[in-house]
């Protein structure tokens, strides 16, 4: 990083989510995508290190997914809104609750009996398109790992 602004930012979010890979990706990627589309300095950053730092969190908790965190972030530099605020705003929190993910795939399961018979016969591609339905029956907000570990099981 050739801009001292930028490590000092670098050394505030890595610091305070302990996750230096994570943000310097972040950093030298997404947030300088949109500095640079903006034409502003690190300085000038309406996303601010403790802002990006709690995106960060939220994205490696598993709450959210990278691409929500993407649009999260454009959305913050755009409004200078905080992470969770822009979060809970478009309601990208992800449901990692396995008794209701588990009431979707019953569902998707029992809709798809033809499916599911190809599946159990061979046909493993169709693993995606399982995972597809669920994901579609959930608004996207069904956390895919929950997703694949009952798919698996059920299947």
């Amino acid at each position: 990083m050739s801009d001292i602004g930028l490590a000092g930012y670098f050394e505030k979010v890595s610091g305070l989510t302990n996750n230096p890979k994570l943000s310097a990706n972040w950093i030298l990627g997404e947030l300088t995508r949109e500095l640079n589309n903006s034409g502003k300095h690190i300085s000038e950053s309406p996303a601010g290190a403790e802002h990006l730092a709690e995106l960060l969190t939220i994205l490696a908790s598993g709450s959210i997914n990278n691409s929500q965190a993407k649009e999260a972030l454009i959305e913050m530099f755009a409004t200078g809104k905080t992470a969770a605020v822009v979060i809970a705003e478009k309601g990208f929190e992800q449901v990692s609750d396995s008794s209701s993910i588990e009431k979707i795939v019953d569902e998707v399961i029992a809709a798809n009996e033809k499916n599911v018979a190809a599946y159990r016969g061979g046909n493993e591609k169709l693993f995606g398109f399982f995972v597809g339905q669920v994901m579609k029956a959930s608004h996207g907000k069904a956390n895919p790992k929950v997703v694949n570990e009952l798919l698996k099981k059920k299947l």
